[in-house]
């Protein structure tokens, strides 16, 4: 049987600054034109409002990175296509770094040291004391009428990392044997070796776990403040660390879209879009039940993004690695989503286009067609990490973009290989495409377009090379944050707390 192979090399992905020009880098973009909400007046306010807390020394630390990041950074070296020297956050967002001592919250002094002593003892109870500890000083910082920070440094020292990063908990006899249940439930082949699906969902056994970086964050949605962890590893210059530019670059960025920024969008090209990644999560509830639970993470067509939690999933031994919404609890996700859109939005989404890395069933498809029967245009779309291979003339993989689709019916998408815009493969290993199957109106190199513009919309780095759209990159870190908030319904569903 004859083999057609169809090969489409989709354009990178261009992308809106403050000024009229587009850029495939935000690097080049941002210096060059600015952050894109400098087209709506974000220019009004000239400063970021920055609290920090931590031991007195790492606040210490953390005061002299942000005024290296208020100059030039250069690169160590010889520049790159890939390394650029960072120009000062002010000449990149055209606004100022501003940390007063009034907003720093050391955790220790002289004749006192909280953090020290919260450490002491057994991890997992360490654990929750650590994290009260910051959390009670961000909270008071959180309660200010007036000079509330935009964004708060948490520092992290190595010490306390060594010991509570991440810790757990004996499982109960009765968690063991459902964690058993679930082990003989997976199917177990040859693929697994292949699958990278860890990338983004979690593993059974993570649900006796807790992650110091989820449970901050989870506090600080509470709390209503977007926080950004700091460690050693940002502040310091050593061997192991990426370069001071590289690192600067990634922090201003992350830093100015969780204070309310906007780094840079994809330009409008057709009707407004949501865009929904569907994914589950291992959730132990107040019960201690082992299910699963269902979240959306969802993004208009400006880039402004949020999380919706969907019901639980009880996992049954017979269902083995894919776990399904019911009709309705895929109609009442839908249905909060465009809730929540319009919401933010003003109005409802033209378009709507579901994300998922598995199959979507008879029962989903029906819900999520009940729930968007007013919506134009629809399309449900799966992405597979796959073991296909494509060989290119010469010695680099295929482009990044590249589609090819087999006898017209199975269609492949490298999200990862060559880069014309840095000349060269930036990857230690073979590249993986995701495999793109379609369910809607539209082709699926129109689903693959849509995909390889969300790999750059990953607003926590200033970095081009990402793999995943950003509609599920983020799934496992926001599954675990919910994790640890609990069952109250969420007091904020901003994606900048979730990053």
């Amino acid at each position: 049987m004859p083999i057609e192979l169809a090969i489409v090399e989709l354009a990178p992905p261009r992308l809106q600054f403050g000024g009229a020009s587009t850029h495939t880098d935000p690097k080049i973009g941002l210096l060059s034109a600015g952050p894109f909400d400098l087209r709506f007046g974000s220019a009004r306010k000239n400063h970021v409002h920055v609290g920090i807390i931590g031991p007195a020394e790492q606040v210490a630390a953390a005061r002299r990175w942000l005024e290296r990041c208020s100059r030039e950074v250069p690169i160590l070296g010889e520049p790159s296509l890939l390394k650029k020297s960072f120009p000062g956050f002010e000449e990149a967002f055209h606004k100022k770094l501003v940390a007063p001592d009034a907003s720093s919250i050391a955790l220790n002094s002289a004749n006192h040291d909280d953090l020290a002593h919260a450490l002491q003892g057994d991890a997992y109870q360490a654990f929750q004391r650590v994290v009260d500890l910051y959390d009670n000083a961000h909270a008071r910082l959180a309660s200010r009428d007036l000079n509330r920070p935009d964004i708060v440094l948490m520092c992290i020292p190595d010490d306390v990392f060594s010991k509570v990063s991440s810790v757990e908990r004996k499982a109960t006899e009765t968690e063991r044997k459902r964690a058993k249940e679930i082990r003989r439930a997976r199917p177990s082949n040859q693929l697994d070796l292949f699958d990278t699906l860890d990338e983004i969902e979690q593993t059974p056994e993570d649900f006796l776990k807790r992650d110091l970086r989820l449970a901050l964050k989870a506090r600080a949605l509470r709390n209503r403040l977007p926080i950004q962890l700091v460690t050693d590893a940002l502040l310091s210059d050593t061997a192991k660390n990426q370069d001071p530019a590289t690192r600067a670059w990634n922090f201003a960025v992350g830093l100015y879209y969780k204070a309310g920024g906007v780094p840079w969008r994809l330009p409008p090209t057709g009707p407004d879009t949501c865009f929904v990644g569907i994914s589950f999560h291992h959730f132990r509830t107040t019960q201690r039940a082992i299910v699963r639970s269902s979240l959306a993470q969802a993004f208009s067509s400006d880039g402004e993004g949020f999380a919706i939690r969907g019901e639980g999933v009880p996992v049954e031994p017979e269902q083995g690695r894919n776990v399904h919404l019911s009709e309705q609890q895929a109609f009442d996700l839908a249905q909060n989503v465009l809730a929540e859109y319009e919401l933010r939005t003003g109005g409802a989404p033209l378009r709507v286009v579901l994300h998922k890395t598995s199959y979507f069933d008879p029962a989903e498809q029906a819900g999520f067609a009940a729930a968007l029967k007013d919506t134009p245009i629809v399309s449900m779309v799966t992405l597979v990490p796959s073991l296909f291979r494509l060989l290119r003339y010469g010695a680099y993989p295929p482009k990044v973009g590249t589609v090819c689709t087999v006898n017209s019916d199975r269609s492949f998408l490298f999200t990862s290989g060559f880069m014309p815009e840095l000349g060269t493969y930036p990857g230690p290993h073979v590249p993986q495409p995701f495999e793109v199957r379609c369910l809607g109106a539209e082709s699926a190199v129109s689903a693959a377009q849509d995909v390889l513009n969300l790999t750059r919309m990953n607003w926590n780095t200033a970095d081009i090379r990402g793999k995943w759209p950003v509609s599920l990159s983020f799934a496992r870190r926001v599954g675990g944050i919910l994790d640890e908030y609990g069952d109250d319904d969420l007091a904020e569903t901003s994606f900048r707390y979730f990053v």
